[in-house]
């Protein structure tokens, strides 16, 4: 199996388009790497690309992505696995309007409910290529079409995206991905709201995990000004402080790489304290354009 990570910045890249905190200023500066939205693609061996989640970059992401392109048209991707409903992990999906067949979208029942009422996404589609949807099973593996990877899912807690308003709506899973033609198991969390219950025996599964990165203290915007809400009001648990990750993460017996990660996240600056406490924790802080091979 092989992960490329396309996109390791969370919602609005970084730097962000509006945003001049310091951090985002080294990134303008040529100080700081800068980095997509937050996406993944995965597969076993030759086999087709799947994508998970699609962000508001993904045209970008795919030019960048290795495929064959002898044929006056090619999809790089066999289909599309989302983990929440968020915009920045759904939006992309409109960027693919002009595939000649039918989208392949796996998601939660839930998820397909918000992207087809509250946030008519896939509404949209299906009156341009068509979308062929399936569900992801929440008590067994899930096999992706036309691949030797499986999916299994867990909940990984967090709220329902902010258009639904009071109504409710999905929250956040977890992927497993397994592949039937090898050995070796990657674990997906890009939202983390605690590692208590099933999360943390989840991460502990895994080979490869890619797991949230998104705060580095829960207050990351809140001592900048920048805004109200913490990291645990946001659905991410940071990693440092009281319930961190930092040190579960540290102790896996796995390679671990932060995905997901804000444009206030200090850590970006590759001369940083924090980055440097990662580090020596022998935790990787993603790119875009990485890949791992399990």
């Amino acid at each position: 199996m092989r992960v490329r990570i396309i996109g390791s910045a969370a919602g609005g890249g970084f730097p962000q388009w509006n945003c001049n905190c310091p951090v985002c200023a080294a990134g303008r500066d040529g100080r700081a790497t800068p980095r997509t939205q937050s996406s993944i693609v995965v597969r076993s061996g030759a086999e087709p690309w799947y994508l998970v989640n699609a962000s508001p970059d993904l045209l970008r992401q795919l030019e960048d992505l290795p495929a064959d392109r002898s044929a006056l048209r090619s999809n790089p991707i066999a289909g599309v696995v989302l983990t929440d409903g968020e915009i920045d992990h759904t939006a992309g999906l409109l960027l693919l309007r002009e595939s000649s067949a039918p989208l392949r979208v796996y998601s939660t029942p839930e998820v397909r409910a918000a992207l087809t009422s509250s946030y008519p996404l896939m509404t949209m589609l299906e009156r341009y290529s068509g979308v062929e949807w399936h569900e992801l099973a929440s008590d067994g593996p899930t096999a992706l079409a036309g691949s030797s990877l499986t999916i299994e899912t867990f909940p990984t807690g967090g709220d329902a995206p902010l258009y639904m308003g009071d109504a409710p709506g999905p929250s956040a899973i977890g992927l497993t991905v397994r592949d039937g033609a090898g050995d070796g198991t990657l674990v997906y969390v890009p939202a983390i709201e605690s590692l208590d219950g099933s999360v943390g025996e989840r991460l502990a599964q895994g080979d490869v995990v890619l797991a949230d990165g998104t705060f580095f203290r829960r207050d990351d915007l809140v001592a900048l000004g920048m805004g109200t809400r913490d990291s645990w009001a946001m659905g991410h648990a940071p990693l440092t402080g009281a319930g961190g990750t930092l040190d579960a993460l540290a102790a896996l017996d796995a390679r671990v790489a932060l995905v997901h990660i804000n444009n206030t996240n200090p850590m970006l600056l590759e001369d940083s304290p924090e980055r440097a406490e990662v580090e020596a924790r022998g935790l990787v802080i993603s790119y875009d354009g990485m890949e791992i091979d399990l």
